[in-house]
């Protein structure tokens, strides 16, 4: 039974919401998998594995569309070519930072043995293959997963997409999976080190360094819509994965949803974790970055205060990013795998990810714990919007208050009232 209610909430309720969509650019692919074979046949791709017997394809990022199908067409056209393929998981430190964590995550992903139609090799081994020069002044090493090199080659696959913590001409995608996914703990902590203020330089030349290494003969780039839907599945040549990839960012950054409002009091955030975003909260969209200040270049609302309601499934605990709340709910901190939580965050070097907020007993507490701390307004006049996870922003839910001034930033639609349920 819930304790007695918290003080100073007493008489206090969430006011009743409107179910609102927002409507955003919707280029797609109608059959992703087919675009991966297709992708895999074109001659400049196709020419990079001749000769080669065994393939290591690199895949472990979250929040990505049918990844599960991508990665069983990309096996079963390397297999048509005779290349023998194996999984990796390429995830830096999460999963706990152990090989059989992060095979659990893969399969969190919907990736198996039997869902890929290949063998998946998990080891926290790596072995250094190099270095880059840091804007600080040293080199810094870099590693890749051992069981990766000793394939004929390794095939990242992720997605493009603008970074949580840092801007720069390439953030979160191939080059930061290659540096920080494959390299394991051992890279993802090495780098991270360095900081995310030269995260800019650095994530770029490191990739460079990877690419050079020959180890890579093509990487698989995913771009989605504000949909949560695959719009772009290409296979790049390793010469050319520095400057298409650059490319891909401008195109994921023009297509990513947004909250098209001014200023919202306090946002509720009912799903959280590392399937939605590496901080388990697009800060893309809330606008808080992973080191708990303002994500640079941010143009989005003015949010106030940030309550989270519950973890996913998937994310098996580990709630790295939820010290960018402000409130959460007791569920959601009875949920909490602290040790995966902490290793994520001392890893990343984004200890207030890692910090935990006040946990109240029910939604409405959490809820309206938030609308009362909001400098200059009454509780009962926030102006709150609630939506799923930060993936899911064609419909949300909004005060009255809120919702006349949102039509000024983009097409905006009031559907009616809002009962409680996405259905």
């Amino acid at each position: 039974m819930a304790d007695a209610m918290f003080p100073g909430l007493a008489g206090l309720t969430p006011p009743p919401l409107l179910r609102v969509r927002q409507t955003f650019p919707r280029p797609r692919l109608e059959d992703p998998v087919a675009a991966v074979s297709a992708e895999m046949a074109r001659p400049g791709v196709a020419a990079t594995l001749d000769g080669k017997r065994s393939m290591a394809i690199a895949v472990g990022s979250r929040g990505i569309a049918g990844i599960d199908r991508i990665v069983a067409a990309l096996v079963g056209s390397l297999r048509e070519k005779g290349i023998d393929p194996f999984i990796v998981p390429s995830m830096g430190s999460h999963g706990g930072a152990t090989a059989e964590g992060q095979q659990a995550v893969l399969a969190h992903l919907g990736i198996t043995e039997e869902s890929a139609g290949a063998p998946i090799r998990s080891s926290m081994a790596t072995t250094r293959i190099g270095s880059v020069a840091s804007p600080h002044g040293h080199q810094v090493p870099l590693f890749m997963d051992s069981l990766a090199l000793e394939a004929d080659g390794v095939i990242p696959v992720n997605r493009v997409k603008p970074h949580t913590g840092f801007k720069a001409p390439i953030e979160s995608g191939l080059c930061k999976m290659l540096a920080i996914g494959l390299g394991k703990h051992d890279g993802a902590g090495t780098l991270h080190r360095e900081g995310y203020g030269v995260f800019d330089r650095l994530i770029l030349e490191a990739g460079r360094a990877i690419i050079d290494h020959g180890h890579v003969p093509f990487g698989v780039a995913i771009v989605e819509n504000a949909y949560d839907e695959t719009a772009v599945v290409e296979a790049i040549p390793a010469p050319r994965i520095v400057t298409r990839e650059q490319e891909l960012l401008e195109d994921a950054r023009r297509l990513m949803p947004r909250l098209l409002a001014d200023r919202i009091d306090v946002l509720v955030v009912e799903r959280f974790g590392k399937d939605v975003s590496g901080i388990g909260m697009d800060a893309n969209i809330t606008g808080r970055g992973e080191l708990g200040t303002a994500l640079p270049g941010f143009d989005g609302p003015d949010i106030a205060r940030i309550v989270v309601l519950d973890l996913t499934e998937a994310t098996g605990g580990n709630a790295h990013g939820i010290g960018l709340a402000d409130v959460v709910t007791r569920r959601l901190y009875d949920r909490l795998d602290l040790r995966s939580t902490w290793v994520n965050s001392v890893t990343s070097g984004s200890l207030a990810c890692g910090r935990i907020p006040p946990a109240l007993d029910t939604d409405d507490e959490a809820i309206m714990a938030a609308a009362s701390a909001v400098p200059g307004v009454a509780p009962g006049d926030a102006r709150i919007v609630r939506i799923r996870d930060t993936l899911s922003l064609t419909e949300i839910a909004v005060s009255e208050n809120l919702a006349a001034g949102m039509g000024r930033h983009g097409s905006v639609e009031v559907i009616g009232p809002w009962d409680g349920s996405w259905e």
